[in-house]
């Protein structure tokens, strides 16, 4: 169920400056995906990266903890010049998100990734973050980067693995509560 300050706007200027923020956010495409500014309506898809519930049965508490938290990663892109992309398979359906942000409290910047319901299993986070990673060493200086991972969560760790990235003790030891970390060097980006 969506709540009204999920909707986004019906008409006129608002529109039309969401739009022209979102024509700022650049478009990735892959043979499979394209990588695009996230909407007011990719929020479940977001919802399922911060909350380990489904969004409807999640409890008020979490539901709005992961709304600021949504709000927080579309503002990395006017504060930091990177950011979330929401991805869509070619016919246009969301299939996923990928994030490139610098969460409060975290050491270092961190490119996470999330599937949309029925598209697991698919390559689509692989994919996705590959693209998003090579955008971010080509043009934003970055030299590395780590994905902070639950050490249950067996599927990111393979995507991180299909990616080229390493385990890094080191980061583990620093992050302060139990993650798995893995870093991203430009070499394995290509």
């Amino acid at each position: 169920m969506s709540r009204p300050w999920e909707a986004p706007p019906l008409t006129g200027a608002a529109t039309v400056r969401a739009d022209r923020f979102a024509a700022l956010v650049p478009v990735i495409e892959t043979d499979r995906l394209r990588l695009r500014a996230p909407g007011i309506g990719d929020f479940p898809i977001y919802a399922r990266f911060l909350i380990d519930d489904a969004l409807d049965s999640a409890t008020e508490d979490d539901r709005e903890s992961a709304w600021l938290d949504f709000c927080q990663l579309v503002a990395s892109w006017p504060l930091r010049g990177f950011g979330p992309w929401t991805v869509e398979d070619r016919t246009g359906r969301p299939a996923g998100a990928v994030v490139v942000n610098h969460e409060y409290g975290d050491p270092e910047l961190e490119l996470g990734w999330v599937v949309a319901r029925g598209h697991e299993g698919q390559g689509i986070a692989t994919e996705a973050a590959r693209a998003a990673r090579a955008w971010l060493f080509a043009t934003q200086g970055v030299a590395t980067l780590v994905s902070y991972i639950d050490p249950a969560n067996a599927a990111s760790v393979a995507v991180a693995e299909r990616l080229g990235a390493r385990r890094d003790p080191v980061a583990e030891a620093a992050i302060g509560h139990d993650c798995l970390v893995y870093r991203h060097q430009p070499e394995t980006a290509r």
